[in-house]
């Protein structure tokens, strides 16, 4: 029997730090109101908000190039790519290919998942199929960001540009036949699109119209439909609800219970949100990894920046029963279980 196991494991930042009190210069916050709220105490901008070197693409070679190191493989070594993000450097094509290109990878399949906070969930979740179908050996899972170029940093943007950074994180995930070899044991994948637009970038798209629309007609077009909005109170209502449904049904799934999981990695959205599932799950402190207070939220790349954090750190050890869940917009949300 086949199992997908983590080979590898990396993360990469931007060096630029940005904090709440860099943030209160730019819009009518505070860091008080901006910690109370999210936890978050500063997250990481690319330098410039328009920078054609430092793009998505680049951010998940860079996270890339670590977890292949940590795995003791090459570029030559990866059969596909899965490249989960919402802030692709073009709006087609994917960031895929232009990282299997960086990588010279040779003309491997690359795949782009747009599942946004869920994204690096869908993506291993994918990644794990394709190795158990016995179809390709080594994944390469990616989840990268750049929110900043397209936040509303003025009073009428600050409850969500408070929220986002940039970052990237990627896995190397990799077939094993060995019976003792540990993996994923569980995966699960859940939508519920009537609510797409309580957390939502409108424009451009078919609904509202392509870039034209906004060139010959720039009225029709308003910043609620260009940035990020988001119905704070709602999303948080239902992603504690579905936050725990979708780990106790990775738990089920694979025989385990709660109090056999070593670690929980949630998707970094909100402290509070982490914070509410903790308490709802019985699960102390060092059973779950938080470090939304340093990064904000990276969307696709919150997991993976937070799983390689958590190794780097000692938090995660071979053999740990782990669990990677996220929630975010579409609304769309699972969970991966395995054993590291």
């Amino acid at each position: 029997m086949i199992k997908s196991v983590i080979s590898g494991v990396g993360h990469y930042v931007p060096e630029n730090i940005v904090t709440n009190d860099d943030l209160s210069k730019l819009m009518t916050t505070n860091d008080e109101w901006i910690t109370e709220r999210t936890g978050i105490k500063e997250r990481r901008h690319r330098k410039n908000r328009v920078d054609s070197e430092e793009t998505t693409s680049f951010y998940g070679f860079k996270a890339s190039e670590i977890a292949l190191k940590n795995a003791n493989l090459t570029a030559q070594d990866i059969d596909y790519i899965v490249f989960a993000t919402l802030s692709p450097d073009y709006y087609f094509p994917g960031s895929g290919v232009l990282l299997q290109d960086l990588l010279g990878c040779g003309t491997i399949g690359a795949l782009d998942v747009r599942n946004q906070c869920s994204g690096f969930v869908y993506a291993m979740s994918v990644a794990d199929a394709f190795i158990k179908s016995g179809l390709y050996k080594n994944v390469l899972v990616v989840g990268a960001e750049i929110h900043s170029f397209g936040l509303d940093f003025s009073d009428a943007g600050r409850g969500v540009s408070v929220i986002f950074g940039d970052g990237a994180g990627a896995v190397v995930l990799s077939a094993s036949e060995d019976a003792n070899a540990k993996g994923i044991l569980s995966v699960n994948m859940h939508s519920e699109g009537k609510y797409a637009e309580e957390l939502a970038v409108k424009f451009p798209g078919t609904k509202l119209g392509w870039s034209d629309t906004l060139l010959t007609n720039p009225d029709s077009v308003t910043s609620e439909d260009i940035y990020p909005v988001m119905n704070g109170n709602f999303v948080f209502k239902h992603a504690v609800t579905r936050f725990p449904e979708t780990i106790l049904e990775a738990l089920e799934k694979a025989g385990k219970k709660i109090d056999d999981l070593d670690l929980l990695i949630p998707h970094q959205a909100n402290i509070r949100i982490a914070q509410y599932v903790q308490q709802l799950l019985h699960l102390p402190d060092e059973k779950v990894f938080v470090n939304i207070q340093k990064y904000g939220n990276t969307t696709a790349a919150s997991i993976p920046i937070a799983l390689s954090e958590a190794i780097l750190e000692g938090r995660m050890k071979r053999g740990d029963l782990v669990c990677m869940s996220a929630f975010g917009s579409g609304f769309t949300w699972g969970s991966v279980l395995f054993e590291y």
